[in-house]
């Protein structure tokens, strides 16, 4: 029997930053979980992350919370997120269009002039709330750019997202009923974009999905709207907690923060390597088709097994220097995922933050806290809820 150490994922303050998983992570590659298996070094999240024994496993975290049933769970379930084989590749093959670099790259120029006019607002000062003066405003007015909305709606959308992202924490049972408010929000949001796009086709991301075909084959209304939701909540979510996580990050490292000031070329490999050592999404679910063994463990069909991306893109074994540094070539990390499901929007997310942090660096010189910072739970999706800030204006 395959002896490894124990985590109660479900336990508010467990953290997959801390020195108790670190310390797992020399003693096995694996860990057991009141959720199923947990995997905290790089090659065998790498190697699991491509093994076709393992579908998603997400669909599945409501129901290991108690969440069995109701709109949630429901719109969860079908997304392009945990759908599996010809499904799965008919949605990406339709929605994959719309998410060309070609399509994202004239959106650029209006990304960084956001960025700036956000800082203008606070600049003076010498201080800022950091999540709900920039980081939120910027996720959800880059998803109104996005998806051609008129951008004075970004705090309608930002709000239901917001909400939304509760139902991936450990407290989504108790959250459940104002998420399930504000995907219902979010639906009446998504269905009056696509009816007035079938009224007034233009020349827009929106647009784009509502046209989506192939062969005759097309996105149905439910398709469409999950899709959108999908997008809007992923769009201010994850980019929201990311950048929150990478300016905490920078100053904890304010040589790096200056290095990224003097050369904002490397604002790509800035935004790896904070999704590398604080990423927003701390684990990606799996979950066994069959029954199966590896490295002498052996995983029965059904296991949740949850790929601890933190743990393994810190681990010694593949980073001989794991210290936070956005100038060194690295191997990938896993925050967009790997393989058949790896992230449909990885290239807005990555984008649209390597526009921000550049803009962030140059302006905001010597950041430092300026207050008591909260956070969502360090596990799960993460990342913080305010972040007051000092700093030096440029």
């Amino acid at each position: 029997m395959y002896n490894a150490p124990y985590f109660d994922l479900s336990d508010e303050h467990f953290s997959l930053a801390s020195d108790q998983v670190m310390r797992a992570r020399e003693q096995s590659w694996c860990a057991d979980t009141n959720y199923g298996l947990a995997v905290l070094r790089y090659e065998e999240v790498n190697e699991l992350l491509k093994d076709k024994r393992l579908i998603q496993g997400s669909a599945a975290w409501p129901a290991h919370n108690g969440v069995t049933e109701g709109p949630f769970v429901d719109w969860w379930g079908d997304s392009v997120l945990n759908r599996e084989g010809d499904e799965h590749a008919r949605l990406r093959r339709l929605l994959s269009p719309a998410f060309a670099p070609a399509v994202i790259r004239p959106l650029f120029p209006r990304f960084h002039a956001l960025a700036e006019e956000l800082i203008d607002a606070f600049a003076d000062s010498g201080r800022c709330e950091f999540m709900s003066q920039f980081a939120t405003p910027y996720a959800a007015r880059v998803t109104t750019i996005l998806l051609g909305l008129p951008e004075t709606e970004w705090q309608e959308i930002a709000t239901s997202a917001s909400t939304l992202g509760l139902a991936l924490g450990v407290r989504i049972r108790a959250d459940l009923e104002r998420v399930e408010a504000a995907l219902a929000e979010l639906f009446d949001y998504a269905d009056r974009v696509i009816e007035d796009r079938r009224a007034n086709p233009r020349d827009d991301f929106a647009t784009r999905l509502v046209e989506a075909s192939e062969d005759a084959d097309r996105l149905s209304d439910r398709e469409l709207r999950d899709a959108i939701v999908l997008l809007i909540f992923g769009g201010v979510d994850t980019t929201r907690n990311q950048l929150g996580l990478a300016l905490k990050t920078s100053i904890e490292h304010p040589g790096q923060w200056e290095l990224l000031a003097r050369e904002p070329e490397l604002a790509p490999k800035a935004v790896d390597e904070v999704m590398r050592v604080a990423p927003t999404v701390t684990w990606i679910t799996r979950e066994a088709a069959e029954d199966f063994e590896f490295q002498s463990r052996r995983i029965a069909k059904g296991t949740t097994i949850h790929l601890f991306t933190q743990a393994a893109a810190t681990d010694p074994r593949a980073f001989a220097d794991a210290d936070f540094d956005i100038a060194a070539e690295r191997a990938r990390h896993f925050g967009f995922g790997r393989g058949i499901h790896h992230c449909l929007g990885h290239f807005v997310a990555k984008s649209d933050m390597a526009e921000a942090l550049p803009v962030l660096a140059r302006r905001l010189r010597n950041p430092r806290l300026d207050g008591e910072p909260r956070y969502l739970p360090p596990s799960g999706n993460t990342g913080p809820i305010e972040l007051p800030i000092g700093f030096d204006a440029a």
